[in-house]
């Protein structure tokens, strides 16, 4: 592949109007979630302690020169991602790695689903993978009768709940000890208890046997290294780990974005990754796979699949200021930081990314018909963009996002589908008549005259505006007609002449 391509496949209308209608309910799910004490306390806690752990992490650290080496190390690879990829699949096809491509997330996984049905799969256990998330990859293969189950902790969690993660990093964060207990009590049979270290050894021992018995293991990936054509894994629990190399074969799905040029590139970013997800130095567990299990090798998988799925990405690549959006090594610091998703959770956006790096990606995914709302869902305060460990600037994007929503010239090009989409007629016309108004003076003179006498005439409400604003009032007159009565009301008698004021200086010296 010469450079990434945008796919041919766009999602059905009824995909499109599912997805709407669950990101259309923005604002109704907010109230709901702010009028609910215990997930603004969940959250609030949460979010309070990773800031803090994040601050005392880099403390020492030169913060900024770090996050400049990791948006330099990004958008290097960017710069590059055509010739990466290609480089990436040559190696990992010669360390035995079998490399798929995806243009959505559907052939993604019809790919998986292949491959399960060639070994004759039936059951499958998941590492972490947002990924994954964004596929709808568990909801597929339910369908076709392959069992799929999660084995991170917080995914484990989500899945019991029969909910979508509201956290990329921490999916189950909006839920305390005391209803994560009544859920495995419920769903599991362990017994109520607020003790945290048997909550977590219990779904151990659920899931180890799960670990055991899995004909396929799907895992995410962090960083895909070209040059020696490695995935790399990041994790706590090591569930990642057993998900790789317990079953027969493991199948990686990751982002075309996802690629970084040389293992000394992972260094960096993985020193910033750590720090602005969880606030840790390093994770207990950094796996690195090349290649399926040797002859001479005692475990490890039979087989190695990566599927590389470009879902709406390569629209993102062909925009150079779109392009940063790629940068993300999805720490979830921006979401950490933001006052409208610590407020109100991950579960009011409706879409597989939440927060402000939802906001600027999920609209590339679904169209700006599906996520319209979710580039205003921001009080653009800028703590994002000032967190964003690969300097992302995200509130610059959203606002690029907000003109594309409303952006009536059709003649300017636009990678973004749904350009345009949230324009009315009224509208047009309102900014039509202002640019005509504005640009004869003899037409503003007479429209603020007319618009100052009949002030009182005047609606009281101007749409969404003032839902939250006060309308602005109309002065009785205008500055020029005061300035104008005012200089008609000075007599020139009480005007001091120049001669006088001469002399009157000489007085004083």
């Amino acid at each position: 592949m010469n450079q990434p391509t945008s796919h041919s496949d766009t999602p059905s209308a009824e995909n499109l109007a599912a997805h709407g209608a669950v990101v259309q309910q923005f604002h109704p799910r907010a109230r709901v979630a702010l009028e609910n004490p215990q997930i603004r306390r969940n959250f609030r806690n949460a979010m309070d302690g990773l800031m803090s752990k994040r601050r005392s992490a880099f403390e020492g650290w030169e913060l900024e020169t770090l996050r400049e080496l990791g948006a330099n190390i990004r958008q290097r690879a960017l710069a590059n991602l055509p010739d990466l990829l290609e480089q990436l699949e040559k190696n990992l096809t010669d360390n035995g790695v079998r490399v798929h491509w995806a243009n959505d997330g559907d052939e993604a996984c019809r790919i998986v689903r292949k491959i399960c049905v060639a070994r004759n799969a039936k059951t499958v256990i998941k590492g972490k993978s947002m990924v994954s998330e964004e596929m709808e990859l568990n909801h597929y293969l339910e369908e076709q009768g392959i069992e799929a189950l999660e084995s991170d902790l917080g995914e484990y969690i989500v899945q019991l709940a029969e909910e979508t993660p509201s956290h990329i990093i921490m999916p189950a964060i909006h839920k305390n000890t005391e209803e994560i207990s009544e859920l495995l009590h419920e769903k599991t049979g362990t017994e109520r208890s607020h003790d945290v270290n048997y909550l977590t050894a219990s779904a151990r021992q659920q899931l180890r046997e799960k670990f055991m018995n899995a004909d396929v293991g799907v895992s995410g990936v962090n960083f895909a290294v070209a040059e020696t054509g490695t995935l790399c894994l990041v994790e706590n629990e090591g569930n990642g780990r057993m998900t790789t190399t317990v079953p027969a074969c493991h199948i990686a799905v990751t982002g075309i974005e996802k690629v970084v040029g040389t293992m000394e590139d992972v260094t960096g970013l993985l020193a910033l990754l750590t720090r602005s997800a969880t606030g840790q130095h390093i994770t207990t567990y950094f796996n690195m796979i090349s290649r399926p299990r040797q002859f001479n090798e005692l475990d490890g998988p039979e087989e190695v699949h990566l599927v590389l799925v470009d879902n709406g990405r390569s629209t993102i690549y062909q925009d150079d200021e779109l392009l940063a959006t790629l940068r993300c090594i999805r720490c979830g610091a921006c979401m950490n930081h933001c006052p409208v998703y610590t407020r109100v959770g991950g579960h009011v956006y409706g879409t597989t990314y939440p927060g402000p790096i939802g906001s600027i990606l999920m609209p590339h995914m679904l169209g700006l018909e599906a996520t319209q709302h979710m580039p205003t869902a921001s009080s653009l305060c800028g703590a994002c963009g000032e967190v964003c460990p690969v300097k992302i600037p995200i509130p610059d994007l959203l606002v690029r996002l907000r003109r594309e929503s409303v952006d009536g010239d059709s003649e300017r090009p636009s990678n973004v589908r749904g350009h345009g989409v949230k324009r009315g007629h009224l509208e047009a016309a309102a900014w039509l008549g202002w640019r005509w108004m504005h640009s004869q003076p003899w037409l503003y003179r007479l429209g603020t005259s007319v618009s100052a006498r009949f002030r009182k005439l005047l609606p009281r409400t101007m749409g969404g505006w003032t839902r939250y604003r006060s309308a602005p009032k109309l002065a009785p007159k205008t500055l020029h007609q005061m300035m104008a009565q005012r200089s008609s009301s000075v007599r020139p008698s009480a005007r001091m002449p120049q001669s006088s004021n001469v002399a009157q200086r000489g007085n004083l010296s």
